[in-house]
């Protein structure tokens, strides 16, 4: 399913007709069906000594340090280990983490600051992973000048809708020059441009690499470093407030699994693709695998705080959130603790803010 807006409604989610209000209730609905306590143990012989956190997850390689977290027991060493809650879309990724139906989530950072603004108890506590949002045009489409008229497929309030805004900003235009046609999941829209019925689209990895694969004489438009520069965030991990309050012990072991998640997609890329594909990244192996390289994990961002902060005035704009947020979206002190406590660990990773 997809829909056309121009320019976007008001709201996270806006595409489905529905405020934020009215979707974090639905949401919260939801999570009585899902049995949504604080924490939740897996079993009765590891109540004592295990912690088991719910959690929802995106789609992109950004995920992936996250997803070594539960494919290689990362956590377990440390008494942590992870649930995940399978969302039918992209929106309610987010939707379910804000109503607090789970404990913590991998998200882009737009959707973060969408939820924090209509008042979600949450904090950004570190990376996940960088890069990675790529426009991808049919043949013939070689510009953004050359959008002029076309259709644009994204989701809302997502990095995803951030790149093509930004970049048709740096060609002097804007989304009134385009038309916007926003979508439920990733694979839907994937097949929307491989199939030809959307001019161009703003992707995430692996399906920005699989549909260039997949189309004839598609053209990358751009993979966000000629805007943003190297390095940029996609996605953030995100914690209940509640969580940090009660267990931040919890947080600290997630944070160096992830740590540890990505150590390993750094030294065996291909051993943790084929952990991940086709269970969460619905692509083949080979495409996942070249597009392994492009959106990289990166758990510690911290330097990426100001690169965050800036975006928000794009979901001002498109009337996604009221107010522009401050750094108090952020709690790096539980990733310095980690990165104090670990300094072996710290020093093996190739990407970091320090």
């Amino acid at each position: 399913m997809s829909i056309d807006l121009k320019p976007p409604a008001p709201g996270v989610f806006a595409s489905a007709g529905i405020d934020r209000r009215t979707l974090l209730a639905r949401a919260a609905c939801v999570g009585g069906s899902l049995a949504a306590s604080q924490f939740l143990c897996s079993s009765p012989a590891e109540a004592a000594t295990l912690t088991t956190l719910k959690a929802t997850h995106g789609t992109g390689l950004c995920n992936c340090p996250f997803f070594m977290v539960k494919e290689k027991d990362f956590g377990k060493a440390d008494g942590l280990a992870l649930d995940f809650v399978t969302t039918p879309t992209n929106a309610d990724i987010a939707a379910l983490f804000g109503a607090g139906v789970v404990d913590v989530s991998v998200v882009p950072y737009t959707n973060f600051m969408t939820l924090y603004d209509a008042g979600a108890p949450v904090k950004i506590v570190s990376g996940s992973g960088v890069q990675g949002c790529v426009i991808v045009a049919q043949p013939g489409i070689a510009s953004a000048q050359d959008l002029r008229g076309k259709t644009i497929g994204t989701f809302q309030a997502d990095t995803l809708e951030m790149l093509p805004l930004d970049y048709l900003k740096k060609a002097g235009m804007s989304f009134a020059d385009v038309k916007v046609r926003y979508f439920g999941t990733s694979p839907e829209l994937a097949q929307a441009f491989i199939g030809g019925n959307i001019d161009a689209m703003c992707h995430i990895e692996p399906y920005a690499s699989q549909a260039l694969a997949s189309r004839n004489g598609a053209v990358k438009l751009s993979d966000g470093t000629d805007v943003y520069g190297p390095l940029y965030t996609d996605c953030v991990l995100a914690v209940r407030s509640k969580l940090i309050q009660e267990n931040r012990p919890a947080v600290k072991a997630l944070i160096k699994a992830m740590m540890m998640g990505q150590h390993f997609e750094e030294t065996d890329r291909e051993a943790a693709i084929k952990l991940t594909t086709p269970k969460y990244f619905k692509t083949t192996f080979d495409a996942a695998l070249d597009a392994s390289t492009k959106q990289p994990g990166m758990v510690d961002q911290r330097k990426n705080q100001e690169f965050i902060l800036g975006r928000a005035q794009n979901l001002k704009d498109l009337r996604y959130i009221k107010a522009l947020p401050s750094a108090d979206i952020f709690d790096w002190s539980m990733l310095n603790e980690v990165i104090a406590e670990n300094p072996d660990l710290y020093g093996q990773l190739k990407l970091k803010s320090a």
